[in-house]
């Protein structure tokens, strides 16, 4: 793991056994704001993942409806059903 995921998410980490204990359970999403982020620099990277639990904890607000919404793969990501190879 690079030193700049591990920067990233230390506070994350900090902030879901710390002080997230203390807080009532009020996220709209599944997973978690926490866990999105975690999640998301650990598939996209420290920018990339960073920009999408940005944009994620801008949407986390009492107008939005929340409910499912993961990290999306990677675009350069091998697919999980491949077609066979034609010759």
């Amino acid at each position: 793991m690079s030193v700049a995921r591990k920067t990233l998410q230390a506070p994350i980490r900090v902030y879901r056994k710390y002080i997230s204990p203390l807080k009532p359970a009020t996220c709209r999403f599944y997973p978690t704001c926490s866990a999105y982020a975690l999640e998301a620099i650990e598939v996209h990277g420290p920018l990339k993942g960073s920009w999408l639990a940005a944009k994620r904890i801008a949407r986390c607000q009492p107008f939005h409806p929340g409910g499912l919404d993961p990290v999306p793969p990677r675009k350069d990501a091998a697919p999980s059903v491949t077609e066979p190879h034609r010759t």
